[in-house]
């Protein structure tokens, strides 16, 4: 009965808020209608009214996907300092960040379940009822870190908020083995997504073994960056203590993952154009065009630029520390990797096809709109967990008696 009510109060403290809450709330719930709409669409139709094709049969919905899952991946960063360093000031918020990673992995678990033509079939991937062809299938392994991960970041938090619930301390035996499992279960998340691409051997963008660190090291930029931007919009609109070494701290680390993550990306540009060779088309067509169309142009140019501005702006002691510029920073590495990850890296992977086809692609009205109720789906559900989670933290909802844990 207590685990009920627990469960209850929570539902109730998300249930309830300002008008500015609800409708911020109400504004997401819109844009989900709009995107339950568009697949119901496309799933009636069938992935004939995106714009993939045989050629082109991954886009809009993977550059998310892999982008999506470095920022789970990131919460590792708020997770070793508070657990393993002790910093009490990162202890404060880590749990906000457990419950980004949620949001993150659900979003990237449901790009991909859009993505396929019968998401209705995944039963064929059950254990027992199907065949989940584990260890032998890499789709298998991301099934198994990504559900993994969902659950121990969620497992994790709920347990600390039940022992707060309940007016006392966790206790660091209990959990801090999960804790552990959790930093490297974070690693292994993002190195699956990128072995996914990096074993296509018939894809030469994607078949490197600098694949996997780029995925880490961007993650570790991209990640950070949101975390900042999110941590000072509930220190804002909250009255939520986010001390800022915490923001200093990470700001510290998406400067050195950003300026690795740029040194990767410069020695992959120099291996495929110093001594270009035909399997340099997929990087030609993207940074330069090929057989007369370069539709990504444009925009990996702008990620370029604003992943330099960024590094530039962050590798400035006055700037980083300034509130304004460091903002500015931030936003630029969301945008710029979330170009050069995702549009950057997926469809230029097919263009040109192994048999010298260049066929190009464009996400259609139908995709974007599905896009956008995911991570509309995404905020609503990180936007709930906080909620519960900032009241149980500062006292507002306790078990009845329950005094404030020392």
């Amino acid at each position: 009965m207590n685990a009920i009510r627990f469960v209850l109060a929570g539902v109730r403290e998300m249930a309830r808020g300002s008008a500015a809450y609800r409708r911020w709330v109400g504004m997401l719930l819109l844009l989900i209608g709009a995107g339950v709409v568009a697949y119901v669409g496309q799933l009636q139709q069938g992935l004939v009214v995106t714009g993939m094709s045989d050629q082109v049969s991954w886009g809009f919905y993977i550059a998310n996907f892999a982008f999506l899952v470095g920022i789970a991946a990131a919460a590792v960063l708020l997770v070793i300092p508070a657990y393993l360093f002790h910093r009490q000031d990162v202890k404060a918020v880590v749990l906000l960040g457990e419950g980004l990673a949620v949001a993150a992995v659900v979003c990237a678990m449901l790009f991909v379940t859009v993505d396929i033509g019968r998401p209705e079939r995944v039963w064929h991937m059950f254990p027992v009822l199907g065949r989940f062809n584990w260890p032998a299938s890499l789709l298998a392994w991301d099934v198994v870190v990504l559900s993994g991960y969902l659950l121990l970041n969620l497992g994790l938090p709920l347990y600390v908020h039940w022992c707060h619930w309940n007016g006392r301390q966790p206790e660091l035996r209990r959990y801090f083995p999960v804790v552990l499992l959790a930093m490297a279960w974070a690693i292994s998340i993002h190195t699956v997504t990128a072995f996914l691409f990096s074993a296509n051997a018939g894809r030469p963008l994607w078949h490197s073994a600098l694949l996997g660190p780029r995925f880490i090291a961007s993650a570790f930029a991209s990640g950070p960056a949101l975390i900042i931007l999110v941590l000072q919009l509930i220190r804002r609109v909250t009255d939520y203590p986010v001390a800022q070494s915490v923001i200093d701290t990470l700001s510290l680390v998406m400067t050195v993952a950003q300026q690795i993550s740029l040194f990767f990306v410069a020695a992959e540009l120099f291996t495929d154009f110093y001594n270009e060779t035909s399997h340099a088309g997929s990087i030609r067509y993207l940074f330069f065009g090929l057989g007369g169309v370069a539709s990504l142009k444009p925009w990996i140019w702008a990620a370029l630029v604003m992943n330099l501005a960024a590094v530039t702006i962050l590798s400035i002691h006055r700037l980083r520390t300034s509130m304004p510029t460091l903002t500015l920073a931030c936003v630029l590495v969301f945008a710029g990797i979330w170009i050069e990850k995702g549009m950057g890296l997926v469809v230029p992977g097919f263009i040109p096809t192994p048999l010298g086809e260049v066929f190009e692609y464009s996400p259609t009205l139908r995709e974007l709109l599905v896009a956008l109720g995911i991570w509309a789906i995404g905020a609503l559900v990180f936007t709930l967990l906080a909620k519960a989670s900032i009241a149980i933290e500062l006292g507002r909802v306790r078990a009845a008696g329950a005094a404030a844990p020392g």
